[in-house]
């Protein structure tokens, strides 16, 4: 490995060190927040008889399980690629970010569910103590801000996890409301406000963690990024000198990075190293040009993969070159012979001595022999015979 491949390598590792260690930084501070809105909701409901203030303090603790999630994710996740995980360890936010969006779905149930069994016995609900409200509004006003927060730092660092988190404390936020109306719609004789209220919560969070889930499970089975931002590779790509088009570009998604697969058509008469250094090329400008990409494996080709599938039967190289000896004789080679598969052909470069192609008659035998040749073969195109005059 070069210097400045190392140098590059430990520079993304020292990134994708300070994106993990900010991910757990806001992660701690929710779960302080968490902590300390669990205790109070389950204190104050008990002690005011609200029982829907104990279920969100329930769903709060529920939020402290997924931020424990976040950690745990973010820690592996920020592991370098190893033997056994060549591309790293992104996975686990994409996991994670399963998970949480699972919980949601099933607290957003439970809150359907609650709130059908409230709708069917108001006059059984307990008179409610004022202080149940204070604390809902204390309640919705902690989870937005740490929403805000959170969401924040997710698109910052681009991670779909703490997206995912933020939305949860969103959702909290979401169901504090409706429990501080319900709670307040009490106190003024509307009991049926608090579960009409919670039953449409309860569905708008059961479609969220429906959404996440979906998404994640999208990249776990390898989904492509979207159509847009695959153009603009396909246009990174092909705007790379010496690539004639791009005819295969596929893409997928490991947690906040993109990896991208590219078939490239390039001159069929370049050497092995030239079309190399226009791979590299290119997977340089994609990664310049998009700084989501995390690597890029280019497979140069000379032309359309199915042209290519109609000369898989052409001779090696062994049994051309033996047929190229055959056909020159004595005649010594300056350099081993160049082959050029061409679609259901091949063509051939033979370099000569210099001194010998001074021969005139010798040479017009063999440009006759060659010539005979290619017209009996069912796969040559042409032999070109080249002089080589300098070293």
């Amino acid at each position: 490995m070069s210097f400045e491949a190392s140098s590059a390598a430990g520079a993304e590792a020292s990134l994708d060190a300070g994106r993990a260690l900010e991910a757990q930084r806001a992660t701690w501070i929710s779960v302080v927040v968490n902590i300390v809105l669990t205790v109070l909701q389950i204190a104050v409901g008990l002690f005011s008889h609200a029982q829907s203030l104990v279920a969100d303090g329930m769903h709060t603790l529920s939020d402290l399980v997924g931020d424990f999630m976040v950690m745990f994710a973010s820690r592996r996740g920020a592991n370098p690629a190893d033997e056994r995980h060549p591309y790293g360890h992104g996975r686990y936010e994409t996991a994670a970010s399963l998970v949480l969006g699972l919980i949601l779905a099933g607290v957003g149930a439970g809150f359907l569910l609650t709130a059908a069994a409230r709708l069917q016995s108001l006059e059984a609900l307990p008179a409610l103590h004022p202080a149940a409200l204070w604390m809902a509004l204390v309640t919705l006003a902690g989870k937005e801000g740490l929403f805000r927060y959170m969401l924040a730092v997710a698109q910052r660092l681009r991670s779909p996890m703490l997206v995912a988190n933020a939305w949860h404390a969103r959702a909290d936020a979401a169901s504090s409301l409706v429990v501080a109306v319900g709670i307040g719609g009490s106190l003024l004789g509307y009991r049926f406000l608090e579960p009409l209220g919670a039953a449409l919560v309860g569905f708008m969070i059961l479609r969220m963690g429906a959404m996440l889930a979906y998404e994640a499970l999208r990249e776990l089975i390898d989904t492509g990024v979207d159509p847009d931002e695959v153009a603009k590779i396909r246009e990174t790509v092909t705007g790379t000198c010496g690539v004639i088009d791009v005819h295969e570009l596929r893409t997928r998604r490991m947690a906040h990075r993109v990896l991208v697969d590219a078939h490239v058509r390039v001159d069929a008469r370049i050497s092995v190293s030239e079309g190399h250094r226009i791979a590299e090329l290119a997977r340089s400008r994609v990664r310049t040009h998009h700084p989501d990409v995390l690597d890029v494996l280019v497979h140069v080709d000379t032309e359309e993969d199915q042209v290519v599938a109609t000369g898989r039967t052409l001779p090696g190289r062994a049994a051309l070159v033996t047929e190229l000896d055959g056909i020159l004789g004595e005649i010594p080679q300056a350099a081993p012979a160049v082959l050029h598969y061409v679609g259901d052909r091949v063509e051939a470069e033979v370099c000569l001595p210099f001194d010998w192609c001074a021969d005139a008659d010798r040479l017009e035998s063999l440009q006759a022999r060659v010539r005979a040749h290619v017209a009996a073969s069912p796969y040559w195109a042409r032999i070109a015979l080249l002089c080589r005059i300098a070293p």
